[in-house]
């Protein structure tokens, strides 16, 4: 074996040698956890709100029942889609609507009063709950769902609410477990719905 075949062979060998370590210490890195924890309480805490009829509410009211949340406010062209989709939701449900609560959040509680919602009420399914509060109170249930609001001013000394738009899902003890875009029909909800509450029972 001449010299120079002799460097070759040593060369392979090294180079073998360190890539069989680097693969052994590679394998000793343990790999990135799956994500598997479940999101259940991420979002949500205690409030208490007023109902359209005066009474308090509060994250303990409903316990034992699933809760649908959704925030948004009165000052709509016309009746909030998203809220009429609450409703159509829930006669999806037939005999089970009993288990699950629909609840609509005012953000504007400034325009928004017991008397203001319970005219905008009329127009929905009587299932739901509408809720309103001081402005303190809205805001801390706006920061314990990490909702966004913001007030644009608008003409006239006027303004609108920007504000996300989500449904909130609430298993019967009080914990959260989902966030529904607001882009399904009711149809669509109930569906979602069912595949969440029947997979986190």
């Amino acid at each position: 074996m001449t010299r120079s075949l002799r460097i070759v062979l040593a060369c392979a060998i090294a180079l073998l040698v360190i890539g069989m370590g680097g693969l052994a210490a590679l394998m000793l890195i343990p790999s990135p956890p799956q994500t598997t924890k479940s999101m259940i309480g991420a979002l949500g805490g205690p409030f208490t709100l007023t109902a359209t009829d005066g009474r308090a509410v509060t994250e303990q009211t409903y316990r034992g029942k699933w809760v649908l949340i959704y925030f948004g406010y009165t000052s709509y062209p016309d009746a909030c889609p998203t809220a009429l989709n609450m409703g159509v939701a829930v006669d999806r449900f037939g005999a089970d609507a009993a288990t699950l609560q629909p609840v609509f959040i005012t953000v504007n509680p400034k325009r928004d009063t017991r008397e203001a919602l319970a005219e905008y009420l009329k127009s929905f399914d009587p299932h739901i709950v509408v809720l309103t509060g001081t402005e303190e109170q809205i805001a801390a249930v706006v920061k314990e769902y990490r909702v966004f609001v913001e007030v644009q001013p608008g003409g006239g000394g006027d303004y609108i609410v920007n504000h996300s738009s989500f449904y909130y899902l609430i298993n019967p003890e009080g914990k959260f477990v989902r966030v529904i875009a607001d882009d399904v029909s009711g149809e669509e909800l109930a569906e979602r719905l069912r595949h969440w509450m029947n997979k986190t029972v």
